[in-house]
């Protein structure tokens, strides 16, 4: 059974740094894709960022050059290094891993149960 545990929320005044960690854990055969998406109160989810399995990444045009996806294919990690955050950066963050149980198949995908972000200004 996957889990996908996250970390690193909490409250940054504007300017501030965070590093949110997501780990994998069950009897995981590979990851694909990871990435990392928001939610605003009142708001769409929307993608952060996302880091295929070797490597590539993408971002959203609102946080590049700012914020930092990374992922460890040995311990099922992914991270997310957010730096010169604003206040609008404020939501909730969640991960999102698409695991392959077994060689051949399809990849499912698993959502993270959130951890808040909240920068004052």
């Amino acid at each position: 059974q996957e889990q996908l545990v996250e970390s690193g929320g909490g409250l940054v005044q504007a300017g501030g740094s965070l590093r949110l960690s997501c780990a994998a854990s069950g009897s995981i055969f590979s990851i694909d894709d990871m990435g990392w998406y928001r939610q605003a109160p009142g708001k769409q989810r929307e993608l952060v960022a996302t880091i295929t399995s070797n490597g590539a990444t993408t971002y959203a045009d609102s946080v590049k050059g700012r914020f930092t996806i990374s992922r460890d294919n040995v311990k099922n990690t992914v991270d997310l290094q957010m730096n010169s955050l604003k206040p609008e950066d404020t939501a909730v963050y969640y991960c999102n891993v698409w695991v392959r149980w077994r060689p051949g198949i399809r990849a499912d995908d698993y959502w993270g149960q959130g951890t808040q972000v909240t920068v004052s200004s």
